[in-house]
């Protein structure tokens, strides 16, 4: 059947029709690694903020009535590249931006959409002082100093007196995942009886291990925000000296490269964003996404990319606009936002959200285990 402009312009003015070209574009820019060390965090957020984003889209778009458009770069892992990208997508018209998995390319991409009065959000950067780039940035994921509080209560709860910490001035996440860990740590008790540094990407951790040998008293505990290569390279080096000091570490664990190391990983604990549960509706959502694209999400950042999605989308629609300085304020006044990984608040914080940090254990036969949840006490909470 055939229906005439004059009849189709009534329809749409009785709200019974409306037609695609009358939906407005909402431009998101995606900067998501797909080379280098982010990728293994990357490369999954994206995943699942596509997949989000796209049925969105099918249902009609972002709060039902804006089709997004995304605009995905390359950054490589790379920092000139971060900024560069950064730059295009704002004289591209991007009206909210996703930066890469850390805080420092969010940051070098801060210090570009700050200006441009652009909200950007990390896929899942958490160190805090991400944010003091300025009021258009945001976290996503529990920060670092929620993660080392929780995580220090739990080594406290678990017995643990004497740790050793191993991290990196190379990174504001690899540097101050630990800090804030011992902070809270020897609040509760407890000692750090020594300390190493690393370099990103050090092939050769034995002087490291050589030096928690000889570490008197002994630690009965080793913490460290190492990511991928570095943790492998660390945990091989320290279990083949002998070693089998009780190691805990950063969410950056929460990989299937990291499962996969066997026996020298087992035993393993590391914080996360999230644990999904069977009748959970992450747990179902696991379900969903693997039927929905035959592959099944293997960590908490595909999940995380997916609430990413949902926390846009309820900040426009509280906002009312597009307009990038009302979802700044919208998406900073969220309290008990709804999320499938959790739920989050932005109301009250410094725009990191507060989320429950999960525990979960690796064991030797590449499976995790959740073994506890909590929200970081807000007495313990060190500073950024």
């Amino acid at each position: 059947m055939r229906t005439s402009v004059s009849a189709l312009a009534i329809l749409v003015a009785a709200g019974l029709a409306t037609p695609a070209s009358a939906q407005e574009e909402y431009r998101i820019g995606v900067m998501s690694a797909q080379s280098g060390y982010l990728t293994p965090y990357d490369q999954p957020s994206y995943a699942g903020f596509k997949y989000c984003v796209d049925k969105m889209n099918e249902a009609g778009g972002l709060a039902g009535k804006y089709q997004v458009v995304l605009d995905v770069r390359d950054t490589r892992s790379d920092m000139a590249e971060t900024v560069k990208v950064a730059q295009e997508m704002v004289d591209n018209g991007a009206q909210f931006i996703v930066a890469s998995a850390d805080a420092d390319p969010t940051i070098a991409a801060g210090q570009i959409t700050q200006p441009a009065g652009i909200p950007t959000m990390t896929f899942a950067g958490t160190a805090p002082v991400l944010t003091q780039v300025g009021d258009y940035i945001f976290g996503s994921y529990p920060a670092d100093n929620q993660q080392g509080t929780v995580l220090a209560d739990f080594a406290a709860e678990q017995g643990f007196k004497k740790v050793y910490i191993v991290k990196s001035p190379d990174s504001a996440y690899t540097m101050g995942g630990p800090e804030y860990f011992a902070e809270v740590f020897k609040g509760n008790g407890g000692e750090v009886v020594g300390e190493s540094l690393y370099s990103l990407n050090q092939p050769d951790f034995s002087a490291i291990v050589t030096n928690i040998k000889a570490t008197e008293p002994a630690p009965d505990l080793i913490v460290t925000w190492a990511w991928e290569p570095d943790f492998p390279a660390f945990i091989k080096a320290l279990r083949g000296a002998g070693l089998d000091t009780q190691v805990m570490g950063g969410d950056v664990l929460d990989t299937p490269t990291i499962r996969g190391l066997g026996d020298v990983v087992d035993g393993t604990y590391h914080t996360s964003g999230g644990f999904p549960e069977e009748g959970s509706p992450y747990g179902d959502w696991v379900k969903e996404y693997t039927e929905a694209t035959g592959s099944e999400p293997d960590n908490n950042y595909y999940v995380n990319g997916c609430d990413i999605a949902h926390m846009i989308e309820q900040a426009v629609e509280a906002a009312g606009s597009t307009d990038p300085e009302a979802v700044r304020d919208a998406l900073a006044n969220i309290e008990n936002g709804e999320g499938i990984m959790s739920n989050f608040t932005f109301k009250g914080t410094d725009r990191m959200p507060l989320r429950p940090v999960v525990i979960a254990r690796i064991h030797g036969d590449g499976t995790k285990e959740f073994v506890a949840r909590a929200e970081a006490d807000p007495e313990k909470l060190p500073a950024p």
